[in-house]
């Protein structure tokens, strides 16, 4: 399995910490407005909420509880607070409810709880609706949610389109912060690296802060040596590849969403949904969660034989022994057995689903693009995807792979998948390919329409089959693709000896059945083999730049604190890289802890691209 290696790599630092700071400031903000009063909330913090605060802390004085977009009961609170993400539609929605008492007479106070930050254009919008004066403004400073021992999150899913898309920097200073409260409770650091426009803004950012600050980490022994700053247009290819890992394919089957998942009456084998918090406690997944899935079946089916050998060791004890089995074994062997039931229905349930999607098929037309081969049969397979409507988000991700691997589609194949798509799925999807052309996920060949005149000499001459392979020389004489010779140049495409050994696994590549080692992870692994870019000038190119390595000496002292890295994925980190770069903490005896600004995958990559809400 893949836990074998080297087992010597320093423990986590302890992230609860991190909890109790945003818990302590959220009860201090709640008393700033004291007396009774009914609390609104926003839908997309009730999870992390859920996380580091239970109810009766949120009942702390607190009349009513509402969600924020619900119109509140008439009440006879005196006090309202807004706990809110900083939107303008939110600010509209208080704007309504101000102005609503004022018109009826009602007299009330009104506290806005900004989380994580304040932003100037909020306070705009109160102003341009009347009712700035009417409310007091107040931050809750909760950046950093750990989700598990060795993950933290932003729970900041629209960064991805903010920044990417829409070319927004406002939370870049959200990132700088959120940096500065790691540096000033684990570090200081002693390396960071990073590569990408965004990670260079972020740093440089969180440099002046801690510059203005004079470094309240400074003093401390440091737990984390190294800090990786990644960009998540450096690799998009990582992020838009069907997920093999247990933990991945969870994610995409049945949606993570802030560490827990709902597992439906499919999974749980009752007429109920169940909500399961996925972390290194839960015995079960934290053995499972880094497998390729085809190793899981055999895993539990073992382990389901060792906790009955255990049920069975009741028959031959005394009274003595029974009195200790029931006092001390019993409720942890209900609890393993439990979770064992919800990961085999949870495993049955993912291969139902696999096996209804042609998943095998899929996963060899992606290693055929990622590779480079059969490209005009994959597209082929992407066509046939489209007018069967399988699913409008694969068949998006899947003409996105191609485009990307190929450094762009030929016009022809371009206007041809585009027009297939937009006639299966329909004309409101128009905007999408917009805005996919604007970040580069799914373009379109500017080389090509010189090609296209020999292309259709060629095709009056002989059959369409071979008219598409002509094509696709032509195509690779044009232009050659970044992907490939970065591919090339970094080794992502492992050259087999056989069969891939997925139980035992060699490299990072296993999270991908062996087919490809994920680019973000790859880079990781160089820089901080090479202590710096030095010699991955040409690939640093490719990646169109923006890196940077800068050393503090003093906090490179620390040797325990040089083998904690902490990668920081900007716009999203996937479970595969996360479990790659697990295993290779592993086999370098080094730890890795995750800080993004959400976790992914790709189908939210391609919603957050998605113009046609549903």
């Amino acid at each position: 399995m893949a836990s074998a290696g080297r087992r010597d790599a320093p423990e986590a630092p302890d992230f609860g910490i991190l909890k109790r700071l945003a818990r302590d400031q959220l009860i201090y903000l709640l008393e700033q407005l004291p007396g009774k009063k009914d609390l609104f909330i926003e839908a997309d913090l009730m999870s992390p909420l859920d996380r580091i605060a239970n109810v009766s802390i949120l009942k702390h004085e607190v009349d009513k509880l509402y969600k924020v977009e619900t119109r509140p009961a008439p009440t006879c609170s005196d006090q309202f607070c807004f706990l809110v993400r900083p939107r303008i539609r939110t600010m509209r929605y208080i704007a309504d409810i101000v102005n609503a008492d004022k018109m009826s007479g009602r007299s009330r106070k009104y506290k806005i709880i900004f989380s994580p930050q304040k932003f100037y254009a909020c306070e705009m919008v109160l102003e341009e609706e009347g009712v700035f004066g009417d409310v007091t403004c107040d931050e809750w400073s909760f950046y950093l949610l750990p989700l598990d021992e060795d993950i933290i999150s932003m729970e900041l899913p629209e960064f991805f389109r903010d920044y990417f898309l829409e070319g927004d920097h406002r939370w870049i200073n959200s990132i700088a912060r959120a940096l500065q409260l790691l540096n000033s409770l684990y570090g200081p650091f002693g390396r960071a690296y990073g590569i990408g426009r965004c990670a260079k803004m972020s740093f440089e950012l969180w440099r002046d802060l801690e510059g203005e600050s004079e470094g309240d980490g400074q003093g401390r022994k440091p737990e984390i040596g190294n800090v990786f700053l990644m960009d998540r247009d450096t690799d998009y290819v990582t992020a838009l590849c069907s997920q093999v890992v247990y933990e991945g394919l969870v994610d995409d089957t049945f949606r993570i969403k802030c560490g827990s998942v709902d597992f439906g009456p499919d999974v749980t084998s009752s007429d109920k949904s169940i909500k399961v918090l996925l972390n290194a406690q839960d015995k079960v997944f934290s053995q499972i969660r880094n497998e390729h899935f085809s190793s899981v079946f055999g895993f539990l089916s073992q382990k389901s034989r060792n906790l009955q050998a255990q049920y069975d060791r009741r028959r031959g004890m005394d009274i003595k022994q029974m009195k200790n089995f029931v006092s001390q074994e019993l409720k942890g062997l209900k609890q393993e057995h439990r979770l064992l039931s919800l990961h085999i229905g949870a495993c049955e349930s993912i291969m139902k689903k696999k096996t209804k999607q042609d998943f095998q098929e899929m996963i060899k037309a992606e290693h055929s693009l990622l590779e480079g081969f059969d490209i005009r049969e994959s597209t082929s397979f992407i066509e046939e995807h489209i007018d069967r409507q399988v699913s409008p988000i694969e068949s998006l991700r899947l003409m996105c792979l191609l485009s990307i691997t190929e450094n762009g589609l030929v016009p022809k194949d371009y206007r041809s998948l585009k027009t297939q798509y937009l006639q299966s799925y329909g004309p409101e999807h128009l905007l999408t390919f917009h805005n996919l052309k604007r970040i580069g996920l799914l373009t379109e060949q500017a080389a090509g329409e010189t090609l296209t005149a020999v292309e259709s000499r060629v095709s009056k001459l002989v059959t369409d089959r071979a008219a598409g392979k002509i094509t696709d020389a032509f195509n690779s004489l044009a232009r050659k693709s970044n992907f490939r010779a970065i591919s090339k140049k970094l080794g992502l495409i492992p050259r087999l000896d056989g069969e891939y050994d997925l139980k035992l696994p060699r490299d990072m590549a296993y999270v991908f059945s062996g087919a490809y080692v994920p680019l973000s992870c790859k880079i990781i692994e160089q820089v901080l083999e090479r202590r710096g870019w030095q010699g991955l000038e040409e690939v640093v190119r490719l990646l169109s730049g923006h890196e940077f390595s800068v050393s503090d000496p003093v906090a490179e002292d620390s040797a325990e604190a040089q083998r904690v890295v902490l990668a920081v994925f900007l716009g999203g980190c996937t479970f595969s890289e996360i479990a790659a770069l697990r295993f290779l903490g592993r086999e370098r005896g080094c730890r890795f802890i995750f800080l993004t600004t959400a976790v992914t995958n790709s189908a939210r990559v391609m919603e957050a691209m998605t113009e046609a809400r549903a």
